[in-house]
């Protein structure tokens, strides 16, 4: 009845208020998403990612080579042993000291052939061992004083002192790769080669030419 009665207009329930027209003719931030990211942020994400995958690879190598390292040394080190082992034979004077190199000799054989089985294992092949193994473990020097010994006619002294070095170190790389490794079948094996080796050490420690 009274239309211009400001008292009898109706009140709406959701009044906008001057902040809520602000807000709504305000422009809205754009969503950034990774497909529009520029093209030096995409290199550097691509980048980052290989350098992520190369160092996962550095570190995961390190760590197999650092488990399969002592059994590789290992091989090298029975195979270039047997090498000096068989070659000395013939330059021997002392019956005993000969008949000791001969046990030595057979065990060598024996152990060399039943280390296989570990490698095979452990994924290792005995033809593509690392090189740097390989070259430290080269027995150059020691042949050249073997043959100095020979000319000075010292050879089986000389070759018996030698000798309990060799396997004394070959006896502590054992005990290392048995220390290294959770394989049942490689510390069987390197528990066996150990007990059988130990004794021989000793007779060559304690070998005196004058026997």
């Amino acid at each position: 009845m009274y239309p211009n009665d400001p008292q009898q207009q109706p009140t709406p329930q959701h009044a906008q208020t001057p902040l809520d027209y602000l807000n709504q003719i305000a422009p809205q931030a754009p969503k950034k998403s990774l497909f529009r990211l520029g093209l030096p942020q995409v290199i550097f994400l691509v980048v980052g990612v290989i350098a992520l995958f190369i160092i996962l690879a550095v570190v995961s190598s390190s760590v197999a080579n650092s488990r399969t390292e002592p059994l590789e040394r290992l091989t090298v080190r029975l195979g270039a042993t047997q090498k000096i082992v068989t070659d000395a034979q013939d330059n021997l004077q002392s019956s005993k000291l000969r008949s000791l190199n001969s046990n030595l000799a057979l065990y060598l054989t024996n152990t060399n052939r039943d280390i296989a089985t570990p490698l095979l294992a452990a994924g290792i092949s005995p033809s593509k061992i690392d090189k740097t193994i390989v070259a430290s473990e080269s027995t150059a020097e020691l042949t050249a004083r073997l043959e100095d010994a020979r000319l000075n006619a010292v050879y089986d002294r000389t070759y018996a002192r030698e000798m309990a070095y060799i396997l004394g170190n070959l006896l502590t790389l054992m005990k290392q790769t048995y220390s290294g490794t959770n394989s049942t079948s490689l510390r069987a094996f390197l528990n066996t080669s150990y007990e059988n080796l130990e004794p021989t050490q000793q007779s060559f420690a304690n070998f005196s030419a004058s026997e």
